[in-house]
């Protein structure tokens, strides 16, 4: 069998990732179903719950050696921080347009700009600064903030942004010794009892076709995530982050399908503009990585080689 060639290579990377968006779509989908009979905070844990189950497989394949890992108190610190975020955005999903909601959640990467800088001490240059300030430009115009439809939801929706932006910075330091796949299964392990204990204070059971929506969003998100993290193993952050950005269109359409919603004209603008600031901040990033790789290969070589 010959080996594979970088594009083909490229075009594997490309569709897992649009496979993963479509995934993510269809969780949020699932997601605001649920919660016109459940509270945001149970669909998260049967989310977890049922996610779990989706990926078991990994340790049947993998063997216990997958749970092997000095690492668990990042863990436990990430999947802490996730639960918060995953809690805000959840009911985000469920009290906001879908669109809107999604829109907002795009925000992470700017925040993860700020984060990396503050947190890991990494150099931003001024033109993705620029870039950061021109998508919270885009932010401020999807909230637009002061206008009779403005709701204090949209603020939860930041900050589920906000602390998934720290939970990216976390993926980041453990994938530098961790496989992906066991970052997945301690993520969903971890969730699973974390979840639970908000859930438990407006608990009921699910009835009927609600059973459904939450069994589809845990398979549905932790289908993506896996789609995501291997999209994103085989292929340049800055060639597919666009892709990521069908999740919109997606859940604009079964929005108006299931829910009557309609894109505003805020919720569309404001959305290109962080689209195009995090497509920027995701080309330089891989400008800047490119240029440390070969910076770094150059100084391996011997003089006289």
């Amino acid at each position: 069998m010959s080996a594979a060639t970088p594009a083909s290579t490229h075009w594997r990377a490309a569709r897992l990732m649009l496979g993963s968006t479509l995934l993510f779509g269809l969780m949020a989908v699932a997601i605001r179903l649920a919660s016109a009979t459940l509270h945001t905070f149970e669909v998260a844990f049967f989310r977890n719950f049922f996610g779990l189950l989706a990926a078991l497989p990994l340790l049947l394949r993998h063997g216990p050696g997958l749970l092997r890992t000095t690492q668990f108190p990042r863990y436990l610190f990430r999947c802490l921080v996730g639960i918060c975020s995953m809690l805000a955005g959840f009911w985000a999903i469920g009290h906001l347009p879908l669109a809107q909601a999604v829109a907002l959640s795009y925000s992470t990467p700017l925040f993860a700009t700020i984060a990396a800088a503050a947190l890991l001490g990494e150099q931003v240059r001024a033109r993705r600064w620029a870039a950061v300030v021109l998508g919270f430009i885009g932010v401020l115009v999807v909230v637009h903030p002061g206008q009779a439809d403005f709701s204090m939801g949209t603020l939860i929706a930041l900050l589920a942004a906000l602390l998934s932006s720290i939970v990216a910075i976390q993926i980041k330091q453990l994938s530098a010794t961790e496989p992906a796949d066991r970052i997945v299964i301690y993520t969903t392990l971890l969730w699973v009892p974390m979840s639970l204990v908000p859930a438990w204070g407006v608990w009921q059971w699910p009835q009927g076709i609600a059973w459904a929506w939450v069994v589809a969003a845990g398979v549905f998100g932790t289908g993506g995530h896996m789609l995501w993290t291997r999209a994103l193993k085989l292929g340049e952050v800055s060639a597919l982050t666009p892709i990521s950005f069908m999740q919109l269109p997606v859940v604009v359409v079964f929005g108006w399908l299931l829910f009557g919603e309609t894109l505003d004209r805020w919720t569309l603008a404001g959305a290109l503009v962080i689209l195009g600031a995090n497509a920027y901040i995701a080309h330089r990033e891989a400008v800047l990585a490119r240029g440390a790789a070969s910076a770094a290969a150059s100084s391996a070589v011997k003089p006289g080689e």
